[in-house]
C-alpha cells in the first residue's frame, strides 16, 4: 500500500442504483494510496449498487449529504447508475454538497451518468467535460462541452465516460489529489 495520499479524505456521493464498479473502482484505488474515503447519502443505513440493470451488492453509509461537514473533504467523487444519476440530481443536500466542494476549488470527479448532478447543479455551463454518451445532449444544452474521451481534466474538474475509463479516472484523481 502506498501512502501518498495519507491525510486526504474523499466522499463518495451516491442513492440507491448506483454503478458499483464506479464506487468501488475509485474507492479500491483511494484506498490504496493511503486515503480515507466516506460514502455520503440522502439517508443513513446502507445505499445499494447496480452492476448494470443488475442489482449489486449494499455499502454502509458514513454520514447524510445534509450532516456531512464539507470542510473534512479534499475531493468528491460522484458515480454514474442511471437510477442513482436520475435521483441524486434533484436532491438539495447533494446539489449543495457539489456547489460548495466546486466554489472551493478541491478535486471533483465524475464518471458516466454523475454528470447529471453538475447539470442540475448549473456547473456544467462553460466547462469542458465528457460522459456517457448518452448525457452529451444535456450537457451541451446546459452550456458544457462535450468531449469523446476517457478522462477529461477541465481545472477541479475531473470526467470520465464510462467504466472502462476508471484506470485512467482513477490516475488523474490521485494526481489531483498529491496536488
Amino acid at each position: 500500500m502506498s501512502s501518498s495520499l495519507s491525510g486526504k479524505r474523499v466522499a463518495i456521493l451516491v442513492t440507491d442504483g448506483f454503478e458499483q464498479l464506479e464506487l468501488t473502482g475509485p474507492r479500491d484505488a483511494l484506498v490504496e494510496h493511503g486515503a480515507v474515503v466516506d460514502i455520503l447519502s440522502e439517508k443513513e443505513g446502507k445505499v445499494r449498487g447496480w452492476n448494470h440493470d443488475k442489482p449489486a451488492d449494499e455499502f454502509d453509509v458514513d454520514a447524510t449529504f445534509d450532516a456531512a461537514k464539507l470542510d473534512l473533504y479534499d475531493a468528491l467523487v460522484l458515480p454514474g447508475g442511471v437510477q442513482n444519476s436520475d435521483t441524486i440530481r434533484l436532491l438539495p443536500g447533494a446539489q449543495e454538497l457539489v456547489k460548495s466542494h466546486d466554489s472551493a476549488g478541491k478535486p471533483l470527479a465524475i464518471i458516466c451518468h454523475g454528470g447529471w448532478l453538475l447539470v442540475s447543479c448549473g456547473l456544467a455551463k462553460g466547462r469542458r467535460m465528457t460522459s456517457y454518451k448518452t448525457l452529451q445532449d444535456d450537457i451541451r444544452n446546459a452550456g458544457g462541452e462535450w468531449v469523446d474521451q476517457e478522462v477529461v481534466v477541465d481545472g477541479n474538474l475531473i470526467t470520465s465516460r464510462q467504466p472502462d475509463d476508471i484506470p485512467a479516472f482513477n490516475d488523474k484523481l490521485i494526481e489531483a489529489l498529491r496536488g
